[in-house]
């Protein structure tokens, strides 16, 4: 059966039941039909739970599961009756018709309903695409209507967003026609905005508003900022987010709750979801499993560096989830040959999974790895991977939550909470405190594990100008290549004796981090030849098919 097959087999249970289990009274959800809902915000949040984070290992084009690990941690921790809610990110439409397809984990470990999730949900991403646009439709109108704040054109820097893949709109020219301000303008995927970011870094309404406000939009004509608040368009920008700024509850397949709420992408923005989602699960929670995109190096780094310096969280246990599959691409293993028994393979990209561990060893103490088992690993192959781990001293578990659900993750579960049990130790790679170009250097040396920074002309002068605004002391959201540790996604493994090239920086202000843009990274990603779109449709009854 495929996940969707799967997913539309189970009975669902409903969403008030599911709320009651940890602790959510009816008045505090607002219903989106019988399975989903959106929980009201509380000013009185007492994040006291245990945070579970899962990373990964620099994946295949396909993902290596990550969610399906965090969703099958979360059955099989309240198989051993502890309160737990799994925490994740909502899917964006772009993948989802693209290469990917769904995100919502996969065979026995899913939260449902799939489809809902997968497509428009409760209307989240399309709330944040809107409010992008408007600041967008305000800034030209500005210009339109005289530009009395004497905006340099040149130097508008926000861009407009749609949640799909569409390479086309990476470089457009807008505002054609008599009296108009003609200029080159371009589109992200709505999951690279900056409004996606604020909106899952904010801490409620009123702080949702001052970052929308404090938006870097251009510079004047004497070079002095200009912000959205300029425009008087911060209390506009908010109304479009007031109900999507609610974290969304939904459930497991096994019954158990999920909330899924925000969904920056890792490798062009900060990969985590909503901190208002995360400490909202912790309040009601004694266990929280939660999920940071991509490798350790994109995902894990920015939640760590990033979310859990600006939040004051930190997880007490970190994930690092591989594959056999995804060893053996680090070890520029053929597509075709990825399926099959091969310890060569193997041992030329075992190198990428023990770079992710002693990453992962310099924030915490308590670093676990989980195989995601599929069907065609060999026991070689598992007992070669088992063995290098545990050289490193790091305890390994193999789980197979996609098919069986809960039950195969249930050893997993018992380390996480044996080491939950102990004290745990966080470390970021740098403080707030560091110099902008401290902070590039230690993350693209300590985790990545480059030589050398190259920084373009480009880069320097907005650097420059980020100094003479007193922002150093933000956060970095580096923005690179997913597939690989360097800029470049042909060097997998474990690459030696390279460097790393800084195209250009950007002050998102608003958002609270600078972001770092490392080799030629696409902000608005394209369709591949066979996108997942070919295989879906929908039947005369309503039965969705084909979305993975």
């Amino acid at each position: 059966m495929t996940d969707i097959e799967i997913a539309q087999s189970k009975k669902l249970i409903p969403i008030q039941k599911i709320a009651k289990k940890i602790g959510i009274p009816k008045e505090d959800l607002e219903f989106y039909g019988n399975f989903k809902a959106k929980i009201q915000l509380s000013s009185e949040l007492n994040p006291k739970g245990k945070l579970i984070l899962v990373t990964s290992t620099n994946p295949t084009p396909y993902g290596e599961g990550k969610t399906t690990m965090s969703i099958g941690i979360a059955d099989a921790l309240w198989k051993l009756k502890k309160k737990t809610l799994v925490t994740l990110r909502e899917p964006s439409l772009g993948p989802v018709f693209g290469m990917k397809g769904g995100a919502t984990g996969g065979g026995l470990a899913q939260v449902v309903p799939m489809e809902d999730i997968n497509l428009h949900f409760t209307g989240d991403l399309h709330a944040i695409t809107a409010c992008n646009n408007l600041l967008c439709a305000a800034i030209d109108n500005h210009l339109f209507q005289g530009n009395q704040l004497n905006i340099d054109v040149d130097t508008i820097n926000f861009p407009r967003a749609m949640d799909m893949n569409d390479r086309s709109l990476r470089k457009i020219t807008i505002g054609e026609g008599k009296n108009n301000f003609e200029r080159k303008d371009s589109f992200v995927i709505t999951v690279a905005s900056e409004i996606m970011a604020i909106f899952c870094l904010a801490s409620d309404l009123e702080d949702l508003k001052t970052r929308l406000g404090n938006i870097l939009i251009a510079y004047d004509t004497l070079g002095n900022p200009i912000y959205a608040k300029d425009l008087k368009i911060e209390g506009a920008l908010t109304l479009l987010l007031k109900d999507a700024i609610k974290p969304n509850l939904v459930q497991t397949l096994e019954g158990n709750p999920a909330i899924i709420h925000g969904g920056p992408f890792a490798n062009i923005a900060h990969g985590c979801n909503s901190l208002i989602a995360t400490k909202m699960s912790l309040s009601l929670a004694d266990y929280v499993v939660t999920e940071a995109g991509f490798g350790s190096d994109l995902g894990a780094e920015k939640f760590l560096d990033l979310k859990c310096q600006l939040g004051n969280i930190h997880p007490d246990v970190i994930v690092v989830n591989t594959t056999i599959r995804s060893i053996k691409h680090n070890g520029y293993c053929p597509k075709e040959k990825l399926a099959e028994e091969n310890l060569e393979y193997l041992e030329t990209g075992i190198g990428n999974l023990l770079v992710h561990i002693e990453n992962m060893k310099k924030y915490s103490n308590h670093v676990i790895v989980c195989i995601n088992h599929f069907y065609q690993d060999t026991e070689k192959e598992i007992k070669f991977v088992k063995e290098q781990v545990a050289k490193l001293g790091v305890p390994i578990h193999l789980s197979k939550a996609f098919e069986q659900g809960s039950k195969g993750s249930i050893s997993l579960a018992k380390e996480i909470i044996k080491l939950c049990e102990e004290e745990s130790t966080y470390q970021p790679i740098y403080h707030l405190s560091d110099p902008l170009l401290t902070k590039i250097e230690k993350v693209a040396k300590e985790i990545y594990r480059a030589d050398n920074i190259v920084y373009l002309e480009e880069a320097k002068k907005e650097i420059e100008k980020i100094q003479k605004l007193g922002k150093e002391k933000l956060p970095i959201c580096v923005a690179k290549t997913q597939y690989s540790l360097s800029d470049d996604p042909q060097k997998l493994g474990h690459p030696q004796n390279f460097s790393v090239t800084v195209r250009n920086v950007k002050l998102c202000s608003g958002a609270g981090f600078i972001v770092v843009y490392m080799g030629n990274i696409m902000t608005m990603p394209g369709l591949s030849k066979s996108p997942a779109y070919e295989k879906m449709d929908i039947t005369k009854d309503g039965i969705i098919t084909g979305l993975f």
